[in-house]
């Protein structure tokens, strides 16, 4: 063996005694106590373990621009007219450079494999794509990243757009989106999406019914044409802002048919409790979506970072698990089984929304490995407990030391 981590407990074995987990070559080669074999060791000392966080959706080509636009005064505000105005400015060095230290800051919170969105219409161009692309093979030894390219600014009303995501499409864009909400055609923009996804065979994944009310909601078309197309577990949809406006039971309904047909969530809790309840001075909608809710009623989802340091999100420290906690306050959930159904929502099922089918600590899977400073998912959700240690198909990419008290002699 090459490495063994000794002395962990697996996140997704809540309850059991700690392990070790035997590495060679990259993969994980056993799991059981007190392995026997010459290797490097690392001993985490009892800590939780997993097989890596997940971003599942964050924007890194439009992160940390806030200094170029700063928050808007009042309450009402426009973010993405502040950022599109920004676009044509954006050059592929700046979006790498940029893009370069959001992409460190997740893999130092945990992140092992990620899914960026990218914007492409005629003022960017594809510079914010190729920034972001040129990342990708640099940060292998840390991260897996796919990209998932979507016309932020509208599809139908921006003549050029379609043949940008087309190209992308072609240079190895994995996933296509949407944000119908800023298209003059909401249902023909999804449309054509769905029909982009079908001729390039990538999956979907569309910022879907962020608003103040449940009215006009495109989750319905969303659903439909999931069912024509045969996309079920191919498509996701991020924020469902809306749904927080609804009773329970209509959101039960819906999340059923969710279920059924295979369309998973990611709940972004940052950005949408920044941009929802602006027509309001006083108790103000929240507007997030409630993630264990749908989990109960059989929809996949996941929680992520989305927007860092920009107008949409002026704020962010790109941790999966400070997200988590942000996401229980706000949706006042305290029970140990959903803190860790939370956790879940950054590992397991963030990586089922992806379709990643090597993904966790079990025999013959790349050894993706997060040691984190907690005894128990719930622990890890409720104290924002950090990574200590990462480790990247064996080898380690992060290293930091727990704090602890000095007292003076």
């Amino acid at each position: 063996m090459d490495l063994i981590v000794r002395n962990v407990r697996l996140a997704h074995r809540p309850g059991e005694a700690p392990v070790d987990i035997g590495v060679t070559d990259g993969q994980v080669v056993a799991i059981e106590a007190d392995l026997v074999a010459e290797a490097e060791t690392y001993d985490a000392g009892g800590r939780l373990a997993c097989g890596g966080l997940i971003e599942t959706h964050i924007h890194l080509d439009k992160s940390r621009i806030i200094g170029r636009t700063p928050p808007e005064a009042g309450r009402k505000i426009s973010p993405m007219k502040q950022v599109a105005a920004l676009k044509s400015s954006f050059t592929v060095e700046d979006v790498r450079t940029r893009a370069e230290r959001t992409l460190t800051e997740c893999i130092l919170h945990g992140a092992t494999r990620m899914r960026t969105q990218v914007e492409v219409d005629p003022a960017v161009g594809l510079r914010g794509f190729e920034g972001v692309q040129s990342l990708v093979a640099d940060y292998r030894w840390a991260i897996d990243i796919e990209i998932c390219v979507f016309p932020q600014d509208g599809l139908t009303n921006h003549p050029g757009t379609e043949e940008l995501l087309v190209e992308a499409l072609k240079r190895g864009a994995r996933v296509i989106g949407g944000a119908p909400r800023y298209d003059t055609d909401h249902a023909g923009q999804i449309r054509r999406i769905f029909k982009l996804a079908r001729e390039f065979d990538v999956d979907i994944d569309v910022h879907l019914d962020v608003g103040d009310t449940p009215e006009e909601m495109d989750i319905h078309l969303v659903c439909e044409l999931t069912e024509q197309y045969r996309r079920g577990g191919r498509v996701a949809v991020g924020h469902m802002a809306k749904l927080s406006t609804m009773p329970p039971n209509e959101v039960a309904a819906l999340a059923r048919r969710l279920a059924d047909i295979g369309i998973a969530v990611t709940v972004l809790p940052l950005t949408d409790l920044f941009v929802m309840g602006r027509d309001q001075d006083h108790n103000v909608r929240r507007g997030v979506a409630d993630a264990n809710f749908l989990t109960e009623h059989g929809v996949n989802c996941s929680l992520s970072t989305n927007n860092v340091l920009n107008p949409v999100t002026p704020y962010g420290d790109c941790s999966l698990i400070r997200m988590a906690n942000l996401h229980a306050n706000v949706l006042q959930i305290a029970q140990p089984a959903q803190l860790r159904e939370i956790f879940a929502m950054l590992t397991e099922r963030a990586a089922r929304l992806l379709n990643l089918t090597d993904y966790g600590i079990a025999v013959g899977n790349p050894a993706d490995i997060v040691v984190i400073d907690a005894g128990s998912p719930e622990q890890a959700v409720a104290e924002i407990r950090q990574p200590l240690a990462v480790f990247k198909r064996g080898r380690r990419t992060v290293k930091r030391e727990p704090a602890e008290l000095v007292r003076p002699v």
